[in-house]
């Protein structure tokens, strides 16, 4: 991405926090009353303060990963698996309150200018959900000028206007305007100043995006990056800094029916355009923000997935090249917590620091690690402001866990303690099957011999996959039912095909059972990339080569759609033959532990069944639950 096109769309999730940051700071300290608002400025400075600490230490962090450095992957190098999983678990919470609080505060936008729609917000808010659900499974990106434009619209809104606020004030001097009269609930104290911190630190939500995308740039990828990063904490500064000071100027208090910011806005362009281009401008950048979740969420969950932390459905792609199973589970969840919380933004925003802090604390305090032990070219200096940075956000981290947690912060680190005993327990399991299914030199060697295909029904490795035919299609009805028409035994004619995903004791079994069919075998792997083949190839060459093997590379991940190509194509070159797909399949005892298994054999079988001659079968692998495998 170009850095004009890379700014306002991996800078909407910071940026749109602007509409409701400043307010949540303001509506902590509006419980003691004029006295509480008075301290509202230098929060806020301690906040721009800690803005600019995090957003120098990101750049240090983008130094280090050109690659891409998220949280769980700075913390897990640095400082281990379960400081990786923590971080994860932050940045998973990050994400599901980013859609929730993004969608709450996006209503709060629009019932602001429309009130008529007030009753309605929760119903409304969970039909956005579910179109922003649809559109990721249709595998819409935020790219380009159609996503660009509301972020830009949301700058140009709020520059306009603290603009029209500070030319309003100056014609009275920057007096401040009288705050209408606030009945103080609470005195002013050090619990309620860093509440407000806590609550404020919020509108830095989503810094770590462009630390997260630095290979979407273009060349040089981690300069531009940077220079992105540096622009983006310029504005988030700007904005923030000028909304609090209008806050001041015009002696706005937070209300239950309108925004502060569409108070500021009514104030500085009345009820004309430009008001309803603000609060358009608003909804629609927080809408962006939301979107954003579903591009991260799903990706960690991938990398959690791949180092076996989540279930491995996590790592399939889509028909349309997304990760399907992880924008439902975004999905879901975030309807579920916009649902529990009535869609109030105040109520969510106590959750929402617990998650974005701890994420960022543990990446920082990774990135401290790392330049302790690389000790290359300006070490120290990165040293310092990474220390920084992780010193100042375990601060709010540790202050939104205390201060805030009967008020549901107690909600997001119960959900980081659960996530850690799931996501633990998960690698376990995987661990345990690893090692049942793990070959040793017991391990059958299947004969060679006459076990090879007949010449002509192999397409060559790594070809481009045929179209897909539906039944019959290029064939008359009769011929597809006089191809089955085979009434003896000795007139089938058969291929076993049989997928082999890695060798190990189970595609061991079903390589076995192939063989002692005495018919002609082909084994078939899908890889993702050219030096995953090569590593299998190399493999399949030390186990001894004793079979045909065919290997199709997949660069999307996908597995079930070249499998389903392949012996679609098999099919086509000989219908005379009936292909047997043999399929190993791991048995668990446990029902939950099937969810962590791939359904291949099901998928398979319902994408072929409209094929004549195909059968699909199973040769099962029992996972002995308590008992150490035969070594």
């Amino acid at each position: 991405m170009r850095k004009l096109v890379a700014l306002p769309v991996l800078s909407a999730d910071a940026l749109s926090s602007v509409a409701y940051g400043p307010e949540a700071l303001v509506t902590v300290l509006v419980l003691a009353g004029t006295a509480g608002l008075a301290y509202a400025t230098p929060v806020a400075l301690a906040i721009v303060f800690l803005m600019l600490a995090v957003g120098l230490s990101y750049r240090q962090t983008i130094r280090a990963y050109p690659h891409g450095g998220g949280s769980y992957i700075v913390a897990t190098d640095n400082l281990g698996r379960v400081p990786g999983l923590v971080a994860a678990a932050g940045l998973m919470t990050d994400y599901i309150l980013t859609v929730a609080v993004s969608v709450s505060s996006g209503m709060a936008a629009v019932t602001s200018a429309l009130p008529g729609l007030s009753g309605d917000i929760v119903l409304i808010g969970v039909l956005v959900i579910a179109l922003l659900l649809a559109g990721n499974l249709r595998g819409v990106r935020q790219a380009g000028a159609l996503f660009a434009a509301p972020t830009y619209a949301f700058i140009i809104a709020i520059a306009a206007l603290v603009a029209f606020g500070l030319y309003h004030a100056a014609g009275r001097g920057f007096e401040p305007v009288p705050t209408p009269p606030v009945h103080a609930v609470e005195g002013v104290g050090l619990l309620l100043v860093m509440r407000a911190f806590a609550s404020g630190s919020t509108a830095m939500t989503g810094i770590e995006a462009i630390s997260n995308a630095v290979p979407a740039f273009k060349p040089v990828p981690w300069r531009n990056a940077r220079t992105t990063l540096s622009w983006m904490i310029g504005l988030l500064v700007t904005m923030f800094a000028g909304t609090v000071a209008m806050v001041h100027l015009e002696g706005v208090v937070p209300q239950s029916r309108e925004t502060v910011l569409s108070q500021l806005a009514h104030r500085s362009f009345g009820d004309g355009g430009l008001y309803v281009f603000t609060q358009a401008a608003t909804a629609l950048v927080l809408l962006l923000a939301a979107n954003t979740a579903y591009n991260d969420f799903p990706r960690v969950l991938f990398l959690l997935a791949r180092d076996n932390h989540a279930p491995r459905i996590f790592t399939r792609l889509g028909d349309r090249l997304a990760f399907s199973n992880g924008i439902i589970l975004l999905s879901v969840a975030a309807a579920v917590v916009y649902v529990a919380f009535e869609g109030r933004t105040d109520a969510l925003i106590p959750l929402y620091a617990v998650g974005v802090f701890l994420a960022f604390t543990l990446s920082q305090s990774g990135m401290v690690v790392h330049w302790w032990r690389k000790r290359d070219r300006h070490w120290r200096k990165s040293l310092c402001f990474n220390a920084t940075g992780a010193l100042l956000s375990a601060l709010v981290f540790i202050t939104a866990g205390i201060t805030k947690f009967t008020e549901g912060a107690w909600v997001a680190i119960l959900a980081v303690t659960g996530f850690l005993l799931v996501t633990t327990r998960i690698r376990r399991y995987y661990d345990r099957v690893a090692a049942a299914l793990r070959l040793h030199p017991q391990t059958i060697e299947i004969p060679s011999g006459t076990l090879s295909p007949p010449p002509d029904t192999c397409t060559p490795a790594r070809s481009a996959p045929p179209v897909r035919r539906a039944a019959g299609d290029g064939a008359a009805p009769e011929e597809e039912a006089d191809s089955e028409a085979e009434d003896t035994p000795e007139e089938i004619r058969h291929l076993s095909v049989v997928p082999v995903d890695a060798l190990h004791q189970a595609s061991m079994r079903a390589l076995a059972y192939a063989a002692s069919l005495q018919q002609p075998v082909l084994a078939l792997h899908v890889s993702p990339s050219d030096e995953d083949a090569e590593r299998f190839r190399e493999a399949w060459l030390l186990w001894g080569d004793h079979l045909p093997l065919r290997i199709v590379v997949s660069p999307y991940r996908a597995i079930v759609t070249p499998l389903i190509s392949y012996i679609e194509s098999l099919h086509h070159q000989r219908p005379d033959l009936t292909i047997t797909v043999i399929i190993p399949e791991i048995v668990v005892r446990h029902w939950w532990h099937r969810i962590l298994q791939s359904p291949l054999a099901g998928r398979l079988r319902r994408a072929l069944r409209h094929l004549p001659k195909i059968v699909v079968t199973t040769v099962p692998f029992h996972i002995q639950e308590g008992r150490r495998p035969t070594p």
